[in-house]
């Protein structure tokens, strides 16, 4: 095979691969977007509810949980923990913005 044939093939392997890795994105955000709406409920429970934003037990329990899958699914546990607090970071966020709207 040509040199030139393989960077054609490279390039379309490339792309293909790009591709998948587009898909995957789209579903990530997705997900996230469906997730931000069940943490909307617990936010608007709380708040009802007077209680807290932050849950440190249930987020810790979250970590330890996502890192397990991650070790499972041959992704840096640390990542995950990066990840989840940055998530964590954004629902106790919305939490409080919840509800100082009612009120509290």
């Amino acid at each position: 095979m040509a040199e030139n044939e393989e960077t054609a093939d490279a390039i379309a392997r490339l792309t293909s691969i790009r591709q998948s890795i587009d898909n995957i994105d789209a579903a990530v955000i997705h997900m996230l977007a469906e997730r931000f709406k069940f943490t909307q409920q617990v936010g608007a429970l709380k708040a009802a509810h007077g209680l807290p934003p932050a849950d440190p037990a249930r987020e810790q329990e979250q970590i330890q949980r996502l890192r397990a899958l991650a070790e499972e699914s041959h992704l840096d546990p640390a990542f995950a923990e990066k990840f989840l607090n940055f998530i964590i970071a954004e629902v106790i966020h919305h939490h409080e913005r919840i509800a100082t709207e009612n009120g509290r």
